[in-house]
């Protein structure tokens, strides 16, 4: 026997996930609705009911407006945050924001995505809603999620519980397009349940909802977002290339293109990150699996891939066109995140240039005000260095390369410049005529 869907007022939510999508998805919801906030790290909830996120993704004051130190009411307003499953059992709607990374053979890892979908089987009840925000193939959600809730909870979907799914847009240190400014894809497994999906993320969402006519069609939308971008970079990079073989600087041929009204404009960089390097080898495994072999997704991935080995190839054979000594050889990286002016470090494409360059006999060091230096030990196995801004250039190194184009390294004094010094520029941050190369 079918179950009626709980009204709009009547939503109790969790999330689950505090992370750079799950948090400030939290933080909004629960201006409106009573919320809990679940994540398995404790040293994650006692910094939040500290009132810090270290994403940098919800500022202080606004997480301290919406933090409540207990769920006492079933009606309040506010974000309760804890680490204990067992208190999850007073909501109706799960909202799941966990990462979906891969593995060291690019194999998409559903392993945070089927436990989750494990806590949710154990808490949910009947009538419950669970909506998954995390990257994932088409067809995911109601193949491989879906029967883990009904394995672990013993309910039947789409009798007993709903389902839906709404991609996730967030982007790192962007504080233009946040959770409430984007316009966000909705979708449920019944036509009640896509509408009640699409109002609860429009009572936050200042730009409204795109409604995908089914599930399959909102995994599929956001996985080819990503991988478009992957492909548009890969032609960026592939150009970059071509143009250092012919001598011309990269940035002097992307202005003079730009000038056509409908020119697409992308640049060359390292492509990393928790979504862009990583998304594509989710519709690709999936495709593959269904019989088709994507060449175009696969082949950009590989170009950006490379792009970190080029880059530090190229600056050795810089290094010895000014006959200085590679191996033993000291190199000055400035940056680590991902992206600029944001603390993420997953997946960053800049550790594979280090890695490069040290198989050359290099000794790197690497500077980065927005890391944590905690996280990039643990994860990278590196020590970051400490320097004064602004930054001087001295004889110390050999090499200077401007990898992420963070806000502090505008400002890299270039004035007076060791003759024995290679200096490369990235992300095309610094004055063209200070520096040896750039991309």
């Amino acid at each position: 026997m079918a179950h009626e869907l709980p009204k709009i007022n009547e939503l109790h939510i969790a999330v689950i996930g505090l992370g750079y999508v799950g948090l400030p998805l939290a933080v909004e919801f629960a201006k409106k609705f009573p919320v809990i906030g679940f994540d398995i790290k404790e040293e994650r909830i006692s910094e939040l009911f500290a009132g810090h996120d270290s994403t940098l993704e919800v500022e202080d004051s606004n997480l301290q407006s919406v933090i409540v130190r207990a769920p006492e009411s079933e009606t309040a307003t506010g974000l309760y945050l804890t680490k204990n499953i067992e208190e999850l059992k007073i909501c109706n709607v799960f909202i799941v924001t966990v990462p979906t990374p891969v593995d060291k053979n690019n194999r998409p890892d559903l392993t945070p995505l089927i436990k989750a979908s494990e806590t949710v089987g154990r808490v949910i009840s009947k009538d419950g809603i669970v909506i998954y925000e995390s990257t994932v193939y088409p067809g995911c959600t109601e193949d491989d999620c879906i029967p883990v809730i009904e394995r672990v909870s013993g309910m039947k979907f789409q009798s007993d519980f709903f389902a839906g799914y709404s991609p996730e847009r967030i982007n790192p240190g962007d504080k233009i397009n946040t959770v409430l400014t984007i316009k966000k894809i909705t979708s449920g497994s019944t036509p009640a349940a896509a509408d009640l999906i699409d109002r609860l993320y429009n009572t936050i969402l200042k730009n409204g909802t795109h409604k995908a006519p089914s599930i399959k069609v909102a995994e599929a939308a956001k996985v080819i977002e990503n991988s478009q971008r992957d492909i548009n970079i890969a032609f960026m990079n592939e150009l970059a290339k071509i143009c250092s073989y012919f001598e011309i600087d990269t940035t002097d041929v992307l202005e003079a293109a730009g000038t056509k009204w409908n020119f697409l404009k992308f640049k060359p960089g390292l492509v990393g990150g928790h979504c862009i390097g990583i998304d594509p080898y989710y519709i690709a495994e999936k495709a593959e699996e269904a019989g088709y072999h994507p060449e175009i997704i696969l082949a950009g991935r590989r170009m950006n891939d490379g792009m970190g080995a080029w880059i530090a190839r190229r600056i050795v054979k810089m290094m010895i066109g000014k006959e200085i000594l590679v191996k033993g050889s000291r190199v000055l990286v400035l940056g680590i995140t991902f992206k600029e002016n944001c603390p993420d470090i997953r997946n960053s494409k800049v550790i594979d240039l280090i890695r490069e360059l040290r198989s050359f006999g290099c000794s790197v060091d690497v500077y980065d005000p927005w890391a944590d230096a905690d996280e990039v030990r643990h994860e990278y196995g590196l020590n970051l260095i400490d320097l004064s801004l602004p930054i001087q250039v001295t004889d110390t190194y050999q090499a200077l390369v401007l990898a992420v184009a963070h806000d502090e390294f505008k400002t890299v004094d270039l004035s007076v410049k060791p003759e024995k010094l290679i200096v490369y520029d990235i992300k095309a941050l610094l004055p063209r005529n200070s520096v040896d190369g750039r991309l």
